[in-house]
């Protein structure tokens, strides 16, 4: 399986690996790993994969109740777990980027749907119909105006890659009030 199989799995799935909203912080330890970074305030517990990021309320033992794919992460190099990548992991390679197309296209070979739900501002929001996840996308990669888009192939540096391109995925989410809405 690839990258985006594992992006159109919790888009169409709502989960990671099995566990999902409602799960416990033991439930998505024991299935993603260890390797993350709590960040408690306001009430709110937020564990930080790298790639992925789970919100729970602050109190122990209190189930998820949202799951969020921060794929613009991977572009700075930040962490996949290792239950999702590599050769121990079971999506293989990321790739930096995702393109929204070839996410859409994916999800409706799935038998889902796809549709607009908000086309304001410089990050679009679509909807997956059937579970209700948001797939947040780039479309304006300079939003102020003054080139800089982070760009450095227009910058002279071609070993740089183009950080942010309109029509790149940004992220996913998935809550608990959406699931099914």
């Amino acid at each position: 399986m690839s990258d985006l199989d594992f992006y159109a799995h919790v888009a169409t799935r709502c989960d990671v690996l099995g566990v999902g909203v409602g799960a416990g912080p033991d439930a998505w330890e024991a299935a993603v790993g260890r390797d993350y970074f709590d960040d408690r305030g306001a009430g709110l517990l937020r564990r930080d994969y790298g790639l992925l990021e789970v919100s729970f309320s602050d109190e122990e033992g209190t189930p998820c109740f949202g799951i969020s794919v921060q794929v613009h992460r991977l572009l700075h190099g930040l962490p996949v777990p290792s239950s999702l990548e590599g050769e121990s992991g079971t999506y293989g390679a990321f790739a930096p980027r995702v393109r929204f197309v070839e996410l859409r296209d994916t999800i409706l070979a799935l038998g889902r749907s796809v549709e607009p739900e908000d086309l304001a501002g410089d990050i679009h929001r679509y909807r997956v119909v059937e579970s209700g996840a948001r797939i947040f996308v780039v479309d304006d990669p300079d939003p102020y105006g003054d080139g800089d888009d982070g760009d450095a192939e227009a910058d002279g540096d071609p070993d740089q890659v183009r950080l942010h391109r309109a029509g790149d995925v940004w992220a996913l989410s998935v809550h608990r009030g959406w699931v099914g809405d």
